[in-house]
């Protein structure tokens, strides 16, 4: 009988595509995937230390999992991800814990559970691999619209508040040939939206050719036939170049979105987080995306009270906020992570009840710009790319436009990967509704 895995995913879409990765991985090596951890012979747990008490939610799931299995025969049960890197042997010290597979070491997972399982002892790996190579056609995509695509892993960029330096390890690159080949790969097997991953994206340099930065890497990849569309995450504002912001406006399947992280609108602040740009670069950049690319939407993360921000840096934040508009904002209070520079050098100097107040008007302010923005799509018309049927109505679709809107409309399930031109007709606080004005056309993938 087929041993059986059940995988949990935390954190960003990097970990969703390594949860895949580590899927394809193990069904080559045998296993089939179960939803249900009480069935499964191996529990693969794929943390993420970015978010505060990551540590503390991972020691409660494993907890969690000891209760639910008890009685029957006890499963394997590995961490892995950037919890699994940063904690490394101490991890092994929990009880139920059997493997431990780092962040550059997710390969070895089926080599480290049969060592666990014909040994009967831990196994750990939490050793920096420069191989950034992964076998063409073993992952097994999760969504049934878009695919993942990591091209780059690890970061140079060492931002004061920023851990993945410290569990991902430094910047490699993987070669341009091996992106477009898994890229014709996922179009193959029937998915039309790839998402180019890296924690710098546009900071690409192919280390096959020295001629395909980021820019050219996006032509080469808009020319896989069958791909309807291509995003990326997360690009920094140093990295973003005129070429780019020509790829955006030129290549018909590059989305006219621009994930654009600031973190804060002092200039005080950022440079204590070491972002090594100003709001007078990130304004002239806004300026310049929107001269060359009208209709693209911007949005941002951004981190209040960071140690030492006063209340005037807090207003400069609102004040960058209200002359940008983001169309979407990912705003997080701070919050100390092991390792990096702000922990060691700087005290979290802000009280907590200060940094509620400061992220509540933030939040309050980008709701107030958002409903103005999305007022402003009705009556407008966008190609929808639908990928889901609605949370709330069986008999509504939902999808995204091109500036990654999501649009709700009444249709088929049958739309799904399919793109339909939706005329907007109202403006939710966080999406929009409208009607489809015409067929949905076929799908740009390949056989599913």
């Amino acid at each position: 009988m087929a041993r059986k895995y059940f995988i949990e995913t935390f954190g960003c879409q990097m970990n969703v595509h390594d949860s895949e990765r580590m899927s394809g991985l193990l069904e080559a090596d045998g296993y089939t995937r179960t939803d249900d951890e009480t069935a499964a012979d191996l529990v693969v747990i794929n943390t993420c230390s970015v978010r505060e008490r990551a540590e503390e939610k991972l020691y409660t799931r494993l907890g969690e999992i000891r209760e639910r299995t008890a009685g029957g025969p006890a499963p394997l049960v590995a961490v892995t991800g950037c919890v699994a890197q940063q904690e490394g042997e101490a991890l092994l010290a929990r009880p139920g814990v059997d493997v431990v597979a780092g962040t550059q070491s997710l390969k070895r997972l089926p080599a480290l559970a049969e060592a666990a399982r014909l040994s009967r002892t831990k196994t750990i790996d939490v050793n920096p691999h420069d191989d950034v190579s992964f076998p063409l056609g073993v992952v097994r995509h999760s969504d049934p619209v878009r695919a993942w695509v990591t091209i780059i892993e690890g970061c140079n960029e060492f931002c004061a508040f920023c851990v993945v330096p410290y569990t991902r390890g430094h910047e490699r690159m993987r070669p341009a040939a091996d992106i477009v080949a898994e890229v014709r790969e996922a179009v193959r097997a029937g998915r039309v939206e790839v998402q180019l991953l890296g924690q710098i994206v546009n900071h690409y340099q192919a280390p096959d050719d020295s001629s395909c930065d980021f820019a050219e890497l996006l032509a080469r990849v808009s020319a896989v036939p069958g791909l309807a569309r291509i995003r990326f995450a997360s690009p920094h504002p140093r990295h973003v170049t005129p070429a780019l912001m020509r790829a955006i406006r030129d290549l018909p399947n590059v989305c006219r979105h621009l994930h654009l992280p600031v973190q804060s609108g002092s200039n005080r602040v950022l440079q204590a987080m070491r972002r090594r740009h100003t709001r007078e670069t990130y304004f002239d950049l806004a300026d310049r995306l929107r001269d060359t690319v009208p209709d693209i939407t911007l949005s941002t993360d951004m981190i209040v009270g960071f140690p030492g921000e006063t209340d005037e840096d807090f207003e400069d934040t609102l004040d960058l906020v209200r002359r940008v508009r983001f169309h979407s904002m990912f705003s997080f209070k701070y919050s100390e992570r092991p390792n990096t520079l702000a922990s060691k050098r700087l005290p979290d100097s802000v009280p907590e009840g200060e940094k509620t107040r400061r992220i509540v008007a933030l939040q309050a302010l980008q709701r107030d710009i958002q409903a103005e923005l999305f007022a402003g799509e009705v009556g407008r018309t966008h190609d929808v790319l639908i990928d889901g049927v609605s949370r709330r109505r069986a008999w509504e679709v939902t999808g995204r436009t091109s500036g990654n809107l999501i649009v709700n409309l009444p249709g088929p399930a049958e739309w799904i990967g399919h793109l339909v031109p939706v005329r907007i007709t109202e403006a939710a606080p966080n999406s929009l509704r409208g009607d489809a004005i015409g067929p949905a056309l076929a799908p740009a993938g390949g056989e599913g």
